[in-house]
């Protein structure tokens, strides 16, 4: 991804519905109380999928029943083709980063980054989901974009997507 590419909204007609890949309703939710002031980004930690509805059924059902949420924890997953799945959704607290939760939108991006490099059509997509959220009011214009190891003992993104914050961070300005 050069620092050139112009980063448009997401149509939002795009994000692949919870009901699209098949999701189980959540046991509970909770509307956030005001715009995400973070964006949380993770990784699934999971090989690159070849079929993702089943990963992302996967990993509710593993959020759910071996973790105890209501839900699967992300807001939002993307997969290596920049393809957007809606997770909780925009306005709904996740389980992604505790202590975090209720002021922050988790998205995941789906393979696990120490052992290979998030694509330039997933980081693209990133951008055009966290540019979206601030053009509708889902999250603060001065937002702060943070990996999940900022804020809880642990690898998560990966280096090789950690790596990439700063300089999303500055697309993120230039938008």
């Amino acid at each position: 991804m050069d620092g050139h590419t112009p980063v448009e909204t997401l149509d939002m007609n795009s994000v692949v519905s919870r009901r699209a890949w098949n999701a189980v309703d959540p046991r509970d939710k909770a509307a956030m109380k005001s715009p995400a002031h973070t964006v949380v980004v993770h990784h699934t930690a999971l090989p690159q999928p070849r079929d993702i509805v089943p990963q992302l059924a996967h990993i509710q059902r593993m959020h759910m029943q071996e973790r105890g949420f209501d839900d699967i924890g992300y807001n939002f997953l993307i997969s290596g083709d920049g393809v957007v799945y809606e997770g909780r959704g925009w306005g709904i607290v996740g389980a992604h980063a505790k202590d975090h939760n209720s002021y922050s939108v988790g998205i995941a991006l789906m393979g696990n980054f120490n052992d290979e490099l998030p694509s330039s059509a997933s980081l693209l997509a990133l951008l055009r989901l966290l540019h979206t959220g601030v053009l509708h009011g889902h999250v603060r214009p001065n937002f702060e974009l943070i990996g999940h190891r900022d804020v809880a003992k642990t690898e998560c993104p990966g280096e090789h997507l950690y790596s990439q914050l700063p300089k999303l961070r500055e697309q993120l300005q230039n938008l």
